[in-house]
């Protein structure tokens, strides 16, 4: 992996480094930019996942080390083929209709999208802010344990086959509505089908 496909970006005050494959990994977790970018850089086919380091195979898998074809698990180490959906350590909420939802509240008014900040006040946020309000204290309680992307990232994952990735996150108001609006008439047809 060459160094023009990682991208650092600071999040609450914590610095990760993302990889195109929405991987991502923390200075704050890893101590330092050089641990994190080795731990990112040893992951091998891995998508979604989050500070994990030597694994292969994998998708959106948390604190993880060494294992294989696994997916959904957290705090792992060597393990093969393990998919842990109901894991304990944390709920990921599910919004019903989520891209249109979240399209609705942030249309609802003017201002009510803010790409600039995840969370303005209880009726303007960012994309992932949204997603997170929706969410409900499940939502907040995923935030408080990761980040406002990698748990608006989950909460999409777990409420719709259609993919948003971390990148949509950070897009301006214009992009990101653009990007909204196809998700939700995406939503539609599939619902209507």
């Amino acid at each position: 992996m060459t160094e023009k496909n990682i991208i650092w970006k600071e999040i609450n005050g914590v610095k990760w480094c993302y990889d195109e494959n929405d991987n991502c990994c923390s200075v704050k977790y890893w101590g330092s930019e050089e641990k994190a970018l080795e731990a990112l850089r040893s992951l091998k086919n891995c998508s979604r996942c989050s500070d994990c380091s030597g694994c292969s195979d994998c998708s959106r898998c948390s604190y993880c080390s060494g294992c294989s074809r696994c997916s959904n698990c957290s705090n792992c180490s060597g393990c093969s083929g393990q998919q842990n959906k109901e894991n304990p350590k944390f709920a990921i909420p599910k919004i019903e209709n989520i891209h249109q939802k979240v399209l609705e509240a942030a249309t609802a008014k003017e201002g009510a999208l803010n790409m600039e900040t995840w969370h303005t006040c209880a009726t303007t946020h960012c994309r992932a802010g949204w997603v997170i309000f929706l969410a409900g204290k499940e939502g907040a309680d995923l935030e408080k344990k990761f980040d406002p992307a990698f748990a608006a990232s989950l909460i999409y994952r777990e409420s719709s086959s259609i993919k948003v990735g971390m990148n949509e996150f950070f897009k301006n108001n214009e992009e990101a509505l653009e990007s909204m609006r196809a998700a939700a008439e995406a939503e539609k047809l599939l619902i209507n089908n």
